[in-house]
């Protein structure tokens, strides 16, 4: 527990607010995206520069506190928060600055997709990374950042040129190919085990008006139009990408009223070429398989980047379940289905993004990230508002994740992962593994930082908290 003279002077020494449970807001600040998490932190530390982050860190390992770092709260999880320990919020960082001669843009590590999207749009470019817009900058990059632009740019971390990082010994340190280039490796989707990043430094790209949007089809034909799809995006050019989804139609605009509530199949295209080149490509799939309903049209890219946030509001209840996938057999379609027209609640769902494309030419051990050989990251998502339908929904993504993880490839993205043991991390990183417990042990030996998709250092270090 933390002593109330060293909490006081801890407070005294930060520029942002310390929020301990006997304050008032105690309660509000302890939230997450996630309201299935409920944890109670000694304290939570608003930083309000990189001076914060450094005392916290410091305070933190002298202590031998719990550390959490907590960027947009969006962790399935609950990464972001801790029991008994210190939270540090860099919620308060999120500033965006756009160069405008190199294009490149610094991205503070508190910092949302929406706040990013919101500056750079004005400039005509745009940093790819999620699908939510109230997703961490942070917490989405340093897992590899896949969303709708991957096919067309890559992951976000095919797009870091450097970062700033406050490492375990309260360090500022620069990560970039010249400097410290094995933690830049790392950080490339080794997650948050490393170092807390207190900004980033991204190439972007000049996109700023896209066509894109959903369409769907009857579950009937869910089959066909899922056989025809597994073998499209694996040839599709790399300006357009779509991810495949199960979902149960919102009952409000724009979806019209004869389908709210329907279960159905749908594809989430984003094509980043010319509009008339769009139009071929689109024309192409509405005579193959006629949607529906389809809702692909010009889309602003913020726009674009929000177009699902009513669906995942903070607070609802979220289980996830995830698996990287190389082929769409027969067999694993027929598996989906089933499990479609079980949905148990109307915002359960299932996504298979693609990450061939731009993301596929970086070799697997060029960054963290090692599955670039794959062609899907699959996510199975139970929600609900109601906590009384957890184990509704969480029986059902267990049971659809089991009955399909023999055709998955081994490993699943972070981000997509709820806190499954070590094992499930080794997986995930595969052949890298060795090489992340290595930069762990150098720059984390005594794994302060492991309230993550943990990286466990060298047997001679010990969790620090």
């Amino acid at each position: 527990m933390i002593a109330e003279e060293t909490i006081s002077q801890l407070a005294t020494d930060l520029r942002g607010r310390l929020v301990e449970p006997h304050h008032a807001e105690y309660d509000a600040c302890r939230r997450v995206h996630n309201g299935m998490i409920d944890k109670r932190p000694a304290a939570i530390a608003y930083c309000a520069d990189v001076a914060d982050v450094m005392a916290c860190v410091n305070y933190a390992r002298e202590h031998h506190l719990l550390v959490a770092v907590r960027g947009g709260g969006h962790s399935a999880a609950g990464m972001g928060l801790c029991d008994e320990g210190l939270v540090i919020d860099l919620s308060q960082l999120n500033g965006v600055h756009v160069d405008p001669d190199t294009k490149t843009v610094r991205v503070e590590g508190g910092c949302t997709l929406g706040q990013l999207d919101h500056v750079t749009h004005a400039f005509g470019v745009m940093v790819p990374s999620g699908i939510i817009s109230t997703t961490g900058v942070g917490g989405i990059t340093l897992g590899g950042g896949l969303g709708h632009f991957t096919r067309q740019c890559g992951l976000s971390i095919d797009n870091l040129l450097e970062a700033d990082v406050v490492l375990a010994d309260g360090q500022l340190v620069k990560a970039s190919a010249e400097e410290n280039a094995d933690l830049f490796w790392a950080l490339r989707g080794g997650g948050g085990n490393f170092g807390i990043v207190t900004s980033f430094l991204f190439r972007s790209h000049p996109i700023s008006t896209v066509q894109a949007g959903p369409m769907l089809w009857e579950l009937r034909d869910a089959p066909a139009v899922m056989r025809w799809y597994r073998d499209f995006i694996k040839t599709a050019p790399d300006e357009l990408g779509g991810f495949a989804a199960f979902l149960t139609v919102p009952p409000g605009p724009p979806f019209p009223e004869h389908l709210h509530l329907k279960k159905m199949f749908g594809v989430v295209w984003n094509y980043t070429g010319a509009p008339d080149k769009a139009e071929v490509e689109f024309t192409h799939i509405r005579k193959a398989y006629p949607p529906a309903l389809d809702l692909v049209g010009p889309l602003p890219v913020p726009a674009l980047q929000g177009m699902f946030d009513a669906l995942v509001p903070p607070g609802y209840q979220y289980y996830w379940k995830a698996d990287f996938v190389n082929e769409l057999s027969d067999q694993a379609i027929d598996i989906h289905l089933h499990f479609a027209e079980l949905l148990p609640t109307p915002l359960c769902t299932m996504h298979l993004y693609p990450i061939n494309g731009a993301a596929a030419r970086v070799a697997p051990d060029a960054t963290a990230w090692a599955y670039r050989n794959t062609t899907w990251s699959m996510v199975i998502l139970g929600v609900d508002p109601d906590p009384a339908n957890n184990g509704k929904f969480t029986s059902w993504a267990k049971e659809y994740w089991q009955a399909l993880h023999s055709y998955g490839a081994g490993g699943a993205y972070v981000n997509f992962m709820m806190d499954e043991g070590t094992d499930r991390v080794k997986a995930t990183y595969g052949d890298n593994y060795p090489r992340l417990v290595e930069i762990k042990s150098k720059y984390d030996p005594h794994n302060l930082f492991h309230v993550n998709q943990n990286i466990v250092p060298h047997s001679d270090g010990v969790p620090l908290g």
